[in-house]
Order: C-alpha cells, then structure tokens, then sequence
C-alpha cells in the first residue's frame, strides 16, 4: 500500500478562500481531507465543499494547539499519518512525489520540510521561514501553545522529507496587518515571561526592542537573497521589518504599564 493511502491531510480555516481552493486542488490524491473551520463568513467552507474527499468540522477558535489537538483527536481520523497544513501551504510536485517514495521506517514518526516563500504568487530566493513537521504518525504527536502560534510535539525521530512546500498566502495586506497585531501581542507576553538564559538568540535580538526592525529587513534583502527579487523581495523585507517592529511596540508598552504599576 502507498503511503498516500495512509495519510490525512488537515487544514485550519478562517475565511481563507482567497488560499483554499489551491491548497485543495493538490491534494485530489487524498482519500479524506479533514478541514477544522472556526466560523468562516466567507466563501471558504462553500469552496471546500466542492471537493469530494473533504470534510469540514466546524470549531469556535479559542487557539492554534486547542484546534489543532481537537481535529486529531476527534474528528474520526482512520489513517496512521496525517498531513497538517495550514491553509495558504501548498504540496508541491516535489513534495508530491517525495511523498510517493515514502517508505517510513519503524523509528520515524514524523517528517520536517522546507518551504518556499511566495508573495502574490511567486517564489522568492529566500526568507525567514523555518523548515517545518507537517507529516506524522497521529497518535504519536500532539500541540502545544508556544506565543502566536504553536508546537508540535513528536515521540520519536524525525526525518527531513524531500521536496518543498510553498508557503502562498493571497489574503490582503490589511488581513495581514491585522493578524500580526494579535500574533505580536501573544509572542510579546511569551518573550515577557521567559528569563533571559529561556530566549534564543533570535529572541534575545528582538527583546532588544531596537534592534530586530532594523536588522532583519536588511538580513532578508542580503543574506536572504531579497536583492535578487526585485519588488518581491523588497516587499517581503519591509514586511518582516513592520512585524518585528509591531513586536517591538508590544513589548514597550507592557515594559511601560509595569513601571507605571509600580508607581
């Protein structure tokens, strides 16, 4: 049996149609497709309904890992992997055929991918995104809440799966804005809490308020290769530059509330 029998994908929506339907249309290869919707008020669920092999479930947010452990666990998964994506990740042929190769050994349970970036459609050279666990065997991983966004945890090994992922995300600029408002609020009270010894070094540079809005828009246009991209790599440097500085204002403000409390 191939191992594309074995897996589910697993999508988290909130009004994502300007994502979904490309998200969808590479993974026709799934039997079962397992979309956790917190109450679309777009054309998102509609979109995915018309697909054959998903299923959408519907759940109030209340965060990434609470989601995220609900749809693996309750959610009538019969298949030993699973795939979890976001809803602007798109499978890759790459990937797609990495995936068909596939023959897991015993001792790994998870595997980890690279992705490439896309703005408005196109890849870039680089960018700050990390390689990622997407694929896993389901009763062995779980979430948990870690600032903005969250962590999985695998029992086991994990494996580096060939092929890239693409990271393509359409929604407005103004949607954006919007979530790295909430994103930087959560991230700020987790780096708040951690002493300094907890923080990587990438955490220390933005606990350093001034530091990471100017820093990282030039690591994106250099070490990234953002120069290469024209506009698009300029974009995405300004971009990273404005989330790191929301981020910093963040942790000024809660810095200043506590000296005022003290008052």
């Amino acid at each position: 049996m191939s191992i594309l029998e074995q897996i589910t994908p697993l999508i988290l929506t909130h009004n994502e149609e300007a994502n979904i339907g490309r998200v969808l249309d590479k993974l026709r290869w799934a039997r079962d497709i397992v979309v956790l919707d917190s109450g679309s008020t777009d054309r998102t669920t509609a979109i995915c309904a018309e697909y054959d092999n998903v299923r959408v479930v519907a759940r109030p947010f209340d965060s990434h890992a609470a989601q995220w452990n609900f749809v693996l666990g309750n959610t009538g998964i019969g298949s030993d992997w699973v795939l979890a994506l976001d809803a602007d990740y798109v499978v890759t042929e790459a990937l797609l055929e990495s995936l068909r190769r596939l023959d897991p050994p015993p001792d790994v349970n998870g595997y980890r991918v690279r992705f490439r970036y896309c703005l408005f459609g196109e890849p870039l050279s680089g960018s700050l995104y990390p390689p990622v666990v997407v694929l896993f065997r389901r009763k062995l991983g779980s979430y948990e809440q870690d600032g903005h966004t969250q962590r999985l945890r695998i029992v086991g090994k994990v494996a580096e799966l060939e092929g890239e992922m693409l990271h393509d995300d359409r929604k407005p600029l103004s949607r954006w804005l919007a979530a790295q408002a909430r994103y930087a609020r959560l991230e700020a009270e987790l780096l708040q809490r951690k002493s300094w010894a907890e923080l990587n070094w990438q955490d220390r540079v933005r606990k350093l308020v001034v530091v990471a809005p100017l820093l990282t828009p030039i690591y994106c246009l250099i070490f990234g290769r953002g120069v290469f991209d024209g506009w698009r790599g300029l974009y995405y440097a300004i971009q990273r530059g404005i989330a790191e500085a929301i981020l910093s204002l963040e942790l000024l403000q809660m810095e200043t509330s506590e000296e005022n409390a003290w008052k």
